[in-house]
């Protein structure tokens, strides 16, 4: 199954917190695409990180995203969401 994963910063967090952890960041991240967990990341408008995982629950991929530096050590979280086939077009048949 597909997830959408979008960053949340948490509030109260100084910007200066990230800097020690984003070399281990992306080593994780980089191990969970080999492993074909992270399927897609980017970054939006905001900085956040937008990814896509292959999972198969909700709690797998949020088990996947606390492994990552920033997320265990509480300076972001994740929003995510299990994204279905879109099936708007059988209207079309109708």
């Amino acid at each position: 199954m597909k997830f959408l994963a979008i960053e949340v910063e948490n509030k109260g967090v100084k910007s200066g917190l990230f800097k020690p952890h984003l070399k281990n960041e992306s080593i994780k991240v980089l191990e969970l695409y080999e492993k074909g967990i992270v399927r897609e990341i980017y970054f939006d408008q905001f900085h956040c990180a937008i990814l896509i995982l292959e999972c198969n629950s909700t709690k797998e991929a949020q088990e996947a995203l606390n492994q990552l530096p920033l997320v265990s050590n509480g300076l972001i979280d994740f929003r995510i969401s299990e994204l279905n086939p879109y099936t708007g077009f059988s209207r079309l048949l109708e």
